[in-house]
């Protein structure tokens, strides 16, 4: 196949065609005289003419798929596909080919123009219309001038992004809090058009880890650094609530920087930590993801930077140790997933997740296998990363095992009997099949499956939860078939789960008399 006849394969394609070619059937030179041939010809190509007579950068907006017709299902019209071609200006080809004009693009197809044999009647220089040459070599230098059209529409979208990561940076780095000075983290929210800010001026734990590892993937470690050592001293901190303490380790939910007179000195000031436990949030709910958070944090600060003298220092150690201890102490619960109160992360409002909410059971997997990876290695530690190392081969049993749902645990469901009194027992929560809710049914999609969202006795959570999914997936504690599931999952329900959000914190939203019953009517929570 010569040159010209791979550019027109190239440029065929199964898009309508552009030039009808339905009159143009047989052999050109034994049924049209050359007259005819000559007049349909120049007809056809000034008809189009004004489409492609126009510029490199005007061109590459059309795009290529204009021309993907041209030489598609022709038998006797080759010759009529050239010519037609030639008429715009040969500029689709150099973006094609990826050559500039100087490459020799132009002139190679003015040299096969003329070589072209249409009764003799092709080479004269009125049937190609080029006006002809001169205005090719305009066009030439323009298109040479401006680049190439892949060229400009990348450097298009390049800046595009580093605008749009500019402002996002800019916005970031207007929420940090600094205290004496050097930066300690961001607010949860900066909104100028409300007056009410609550505690949104505060420095959460769990919102400020994308913000950290946002500092970390861009070499800035010091604000992560001073996080993590700061709200380390809020942990050993009195903690009380109706003359009530809870456990040693817990981390706060949020803190602010305070500036106050110093005693016995109205004219001096000093900076200070206002932690909050939970003691004075709304709803009262104690965190307990901060701690889990804090641990994983603290494990990605290690791997970004390389500086591990943090984890490694005596204070640190015992943080994690208190964090453990709390996490790991012995209560009335038969499972190895963590027994938590609702509003005790996520959004610190009623969602119906009390109970072994998907969410923390990811995040404390994920700080165990952290914790693990720190701990030093000391007598004092032995009997607690035994326990560790247990408790992380029950979770990811039960996760994997108890929490996994797809069709078919779904019929398994279905057929699950009920007051099964044994230690063999299939039923082992005694979930009653009637408690699938309707959407469920027609939702699941026949390839792909998730992690329910809670599962206690005779109850079980169907409702998407997409942080504990993912978190399953980033850490491995889902299966390596679990994880293709669930995003095979996340693919299929792409409108249902993401749509026109980033990403929905569950699904289905809860409506009526549910959102009422399971919230307490929270509008917050609508």
């Amino acid at each position: 196949m010569g040159t010209s006849e791979a550019v027109l394969q190239v440029l065929s394609g199964a898009n309508p065609l552009l030039f009808n070619s339905a009159t143009c059937s047989g052999n050109l030179d034994s049924t049209f005289p050359s007259r005819f041939l000559y007049k349909y010809t120049k007809k056809r190509v000034s008809r189009y003419k004004r489409l492609f007579n126009c510029s490199s950068t005007l061109q590459s907006d059309l795009g290529l798929n204009r021309l993907k017709g041209l030489g598609y299902g022709l038998s006797g019209c080759r010759e009529v596909n050239r010519l037609q071609l030639l008429s715009c200006k040969c500029q689709q080809a150099e973006s094609v080919s990826g050559l500039t004009a100087e490459d020799g693009n132009g002139t190679w197809f003015v040299d096969s123009a003329k070589k072209l044999n249409l009764n003799s009647v092709a080479n004269t220089p009125n049937i190609l219309e080029f006006q002809d040459v001169q205005q090719f070599e305009q066009e030439k230098k323009s298109f040479t001038s401006n680049g190439a059209a892949g060229t400009t529409i990348d450097s298009v979208s390049k800046a595009t992004v580093d605008c749009l990561e500019d402002e996002a940076w800019n916005l970031l780095r207007d929420s940090m809090v600094y205290y004496c000075g050097s930066p300690i983290g961001t607010i949860a929210a900066n909104d100028p058009t409300s007056s009410n800010v609550l505690n949104y001026d505060q420095v959460f734990i769990r919102d400020f880890i994308p913000s950290g590892i946002a500092f970390l993937l861009k070499g800035e470690y010091d604000i992560v650094r001073n996080f993590i050592l700061h709200t380390l001293q809020l942990q050993s901190w009195e903690k009380t609530m109706d003359c009530h303490s809870p456990g040693q380790g817990l981390m706060p939910a949020s803190f602010k920087v305070r500036t106050v007179p110093l005693d016995g000195d109205d004219s001096a000031t000093e900076e200070v930590l206002d932690p909050d436990f939970g003691e004075a949030a709304i709803g009262r709910v104690a965190p307990v993801d901060s701690g889990l958070w804090w641990i994983i944090l603290l494990r990605a600060y290690g791997k970004c930077s390389g500086d591990l003298s943090v984890q490694e220092r005596i204070d640190v150690q015992t943080g994690i140790k208190m964090i453990l201890k709390l996490c790991l102490a012995d209560g009335f619960d038969m499972f190895p997933t963590l027994l938590v109160t609702d509003g005790s992360c996520m959004i610190d409002r009623r969602m119906g997740i009390h109970g072994h909410p998907l969410e923390i059971q990811a995040l404390f997997y994920s700080a165990l296998l952290c914790a693990r990876e720190m701990l030093a290695p000391e007598d004092g530690s032995a009997d607690l990363i035994r326990a560790l190392n247990n408790r992380l081969v029950a979770l990811s049993f039960h996760i994997r095992e108890y929490y996994w749902i797809d069709l078919r645990k779904l019929n398994e469901i279905y057929r699950y009997k009920t007051e099964e009194y044994s230690y063999d027992a299939v039923n082992k929560f005694n979930i009653y099949p009637d408690q699938i809710p309707p959407w469920l049914v027609e939702w699941m999609p026949n390839k792909g499956g998730y992690l329910i969202g809670n599962l206690q006795p005779a109850h079980m959570d169907f409702r998407f939860f997409s942080l504990g999914n993912i978190w399953s997936i980033v850490n491995g504690l889902a299966t390596r078939d679990q994880s293709h599931a669930i995003l095979d999952l996340m693919e299929a329900k792409w409108a249902d789960l993401v749509a026109d959000m980033p990403l929905k914190i569950c699904y289905p939203a809860l409506e009526g008399q549910e959102w009422q019953i399971i919230t307490g009517s929270d509008p917050k929570n609508t």
